[in-house]
């Protein structure tokens, strides 16, 4: 310091007292840091630099000065020559930010597919349009029968009629000339016509061999034209192995010993971590998976390929054989309460009883053309057994005598589920109605029904292994549960929350010990919650498309199967 202070300032002339110089000594400068140089005139061109600020941009990371922050907003110029000041700046040119309704955003693009012309949402009140307005007006008008203008509506009915032409049918009556709940698709006719020239093509290209195989396809098909040939009527099975029984004589019906011993849910169950065995089963997707009651050892699968598939889920994880009999998706499976044989739905109209050992398809069941979305065997009569219908019934079947034997007729929609509560004497049925109905076994009288203006449509159903609950997935990306005993009501302080589901039937399963409860959701994730605190135990990625199943082994305490809409099975533990 006593150097520093041997240095003056030189703009002092004297000390006040108008003498000479007080020091005359040079003056030490003081640098000062500048944090915000100038860079004008350091580096070439500079002058010329230009900055501008984005509008909404929140972080600057170069020093501007006031005049370029406080400058107007400017960009690229539109079509008409003035400042898109609205405009959003891409890579791939410029978007602008319009105020469009939901509404007429969608009526818009409807509009530009059907007819190719539009209105300009960028227009405002000019009312420019966007397209061919030549095509739009060779186009057929979108005031047709395609959004029911022009229609007659049909009549309500009378609501003292419950059955017949004049049956209450309310807001739901439809249109006249509407081809909705009516079966689309080629005739058997043209099936058989189709067959017939896909021989001759084969019979034309082929040599000696393929002509004997095309004419033999060309006989059948002529058959089926003469007896009335409907889609699916041919049954047939495909084993996928070398011998049908092994050396002691067994079939795969045969359970394995260390799965005899014990009771169902004595073994406490984890969520599963790692994955076992993936199954490529069917082609477009699978729609359910079922296990063999009891012991568990094999798996049934059903697919949008029209075939059901039964794989082996303890010793060698193949699959096994493949059932092959409807000509469109199949939609549902069950098992027979022995599992001796299983039921499986289809979008043909069809539902058909196979064996499960040999692959032999015993009988077929149609209601006049009805689509059966859900078949559920009676678990105390292996010979009767419910078909939910997408006509609103419900109907049960008698496998002996071939025939209808009661009607359960109460739903305002197609139905979804039918779950067997209460030691098997009553059944609860979900349908598209938002609604639960439940009934007494062999009365067609709801004896309950669930329905509030909040609530939302409850396509798949699990049963809890204590009897006493049973959850249903909700529309509403929720797991609802309800009381399963005399009194049937929901509850109201515990689900199961943090999927997506919606639009989407996804089958939820529990535990054999009834711990923990998994489900799948639209992304393809696999989600597994403890059934008491209702909290997330374990989640993860399983399939590329949506986890439309998922079911938990009966004997094995932590193994579940998963399936999916990209076509695969997959088997975790």
């Amino acid at each position: 310091m006593d150097a520093l202070n041997q240095y003056g300032s030189s703009d002092e002339s004297d000390d006040g007292r108008g003498g000479a110089p007080r020091y005359a000594e040079p003056v030490a400068r003081q640098y000062r840091v500048d944090t915000a140089p100038d860079i004008a005139g350091c580096v070439p061109g500079a002058d010329e630099l230009v900055a501008y600020v984005a509008p909404g941009q929140k972080e600057i990371r170069h020093n501007l000065a006031h005049s370029v922050l406080a400058q107007p907003l400017a960009g690229p110029v539109d079509s008409e020559g003035q400042y898109a000041r609205r405009a959003q700046l891409l890579s791939s040119g410029q978007a602008e930010q319009q105020a469009v309704d939901e509404l007429s955003f969608r009526q818009q693009e409807r509009q530009f597919r059907q007819r190719g012309c539009a209105n300009d949402p960028s227009a405002g009140a000019e009312g420019r349009t966007v397209g061919s307005a030549a095509a739009a007006a060779a186009a057929p008008s979108a005031a047709g029968p395609a959004n029911n203008r022009g229609l007659r509506r049909k009549a309500r009915g009378d609501p003292a009629v419950l059955e017949g032409d004049n049956a209450y049918r309310g807001p739901w009556a439809g249109y006249e000339g509407e081809a909705r709940g009516e079966p689309t698709g080629p005739s058997p006719e043209q099936l058989a016509a189709y067959e017939e020239q896909k021989a001759q093509h084969a019979d034309g290209d082929g040599d000696g061999g393929s002509g004997g195989a095309a004419a033999a396809t060309k006989a059948r098909a002529k058959g089926r034209a003469r007896s009335g040939y409907e889609a699916g009527q041919d049954e047939r099975t495909v084993l996928h192995s070398a011998s049908e029984r092994d050396y002691q004589g067994r079939t795969y019906m045969h359970v394995p010993t260390e799965l005899r011993h014990g009771e169902i849910g004595d073994q406490r169950c984890y969520a599963p971590k790692r994955m076992v065995r993936e199954w490529r089963a069917h082609a477009g997707g699978v729609s359910a998976i079922r296990f063999l009651p009891d012991s568990g050892h094999l798996l049934l699968s059903s697919g949008m390929d029209g075939t059901v598939k039964i794989h082996d889920t303890h010793a060698s994880l193949r699959t096994l054989r493949t059932f092959i009999g409807h000509a469109k998706a199949v939609r549902d499976i069950s098992f027979a309460p022995d599992g001796r044989t299983f039921l499986s739905s289809s979008y043909d109209a069809t539902t058909k009883l196979w064996d499960t050992e040999t692959g032999q398809c015993r009988q077929r069941f149609a209601a006049d053309g009805k689509v059966p979305y859900v078949a559920r065997f009676y678990p105390e009569d292996p010979n009767l057994f419910l078909v939910g219908q997408s006509d609103k019934k419900i109907v049960q079947w008698d496998a002996r005598a071939n025939e209808i034997v009661q009607e359960y007729n109460q739903h305002l929609g197609a139905i979804n589920s039918l779950t067997f509560i209460d030691g098997n004497r009553r059944f609860v049925s979900t349908s598209d109605d938002k609604s639960m109905r439940v009934w007494e076994f062999g009365i067609p009288v709801v004896i309950k029904l669930v329905a509030d203006p909040s609530m939302h449509s409850v396509p798949a159903v699990a049963l809890h292994p204590s009897q006493k609950w049973f959850v249903g997935q909700s529309m509403d990306n929720r797991i609802v549960v309800y009381s399963a005993g005399e009194r049937i009501k929901p509850h109201r302080r515990k689900e199961f929350a943090g999927h997506l589901t919606a639009g989407f039937a996804c089958q939820p399963a529990f535990s054999p010990d009834g711990r923990v409860l998994v489900s799948g959701d639209a992304e393809g994730g696999v989600w597994c919650w403890d059934w008491q605190t209702a909290r997330v135990v374990e989640r993860w990625r399983g399939h590329d498309k949506v986890t439309i199943g998922a079911a938990w082994h009966p004997r094995e305490a932590s193994r579940v199967a998963t399936c999916s809409w990209d076509g695969t099975i997959k088997y975790w533990e």
